[in-house]
């Protein structure tokens, strides 16, 4: 047990080993911020300093990083501000605020913190790296050429994620469309017990911002049951 991975060891060692997709359909493009320095620095404080064990974690999964979030600190729905701010991590990226980083740290700042709340959750993507598409975020699933293209990478990295330390029990899921493809692809994995479903953040800011209020405390009381 003692020579065990940590949570942090794992991760770190998957995200820096990514294989992009190349040649994919629609003209669609694999953003890998794992590839620049600063970012990778980012990571590497980031899990030591919350996942420097092997304790298991529930699992939110949303659909594939943004570009001025993951896609550039390599930290799912982490952009550069919030990172330095909320994480206590500091870095040279420029302090660029994404909508979904915004609403996602309103609710870890509720739940009690970034400290806590990490210790309890792992967040992440069904698609681990950004995509984007003549320069704008793209979804992985917002054609059928493109997710059958990406769908064996998919399950591949959901398997490799799993394996950082998921809690069986549940999986939290953000996107109503996201929760489509989850299904599909968890009967193929046969994991995850139960998927549960919320609002995707850059659904809310968008569309749903006078109610921001009422869907932080939808968030936490899910992420209250564990």
């Amino acid at each position: 047990m003692k020579n065990q991975k940590t949570f942090s060891q794992k991760a770190i060692n998957f995200l820096f080993n990514l294989q992009p997709a190349i040649n994919l359909p629609q003209n669609v493009q694999v953003m890998n911020p794992y590839e620049n320095e600063k970012a990778k620095l980012c990571v590497k404080n980031f899990f030591e300093k919350f996942y420097n064990d092997q304790n298991k974690r529930i699992f939110i999964l949303g659909i594939n990083p943004g570009r001025f979030g993951g896609g550039l600190t390599g930290i799912s729905f982490t952009d550069p501000f919030a990172l330095e701010n909320f994480c206590g991590i500091k870095n040279d990226i420029e302090k660029v605020r994404e909508l979904s980083s915004k609403f996602v740290y309103e609710v870890i700042n509720a739940y009690g913190g970034a400290q806590k709340f990490y210790s309890k959750f792992f967040v992440s993507a069904i698609y681990p790296l950004a995509l984007i598409q003549n320069g704008k975020n793209y979804n992985y699933y917002d054609d059928k050429e493109t997710v059958n293209f990406l769908q064996p990478d998919i399950l591949k990295y959901l398997k490799d994620q799993i394996d950082f330390g998921a809690e069986k029990k549940a999986v939290i899921c953000l996107g109503k469309k996201n929760e489509t493809f989850l299904k599909n692809f968890n009967s193929e994995l046969n994991y995850f017990e139960e998927i549960i479903t919320l609002e995707h953040p850059r659904f809310i800011m968008q569309y749903k911002s006078k109610t921001i209020e009422q869907y932080v405390e939808k968030y936490l009381s899910v992420m209250n049951k564990f």
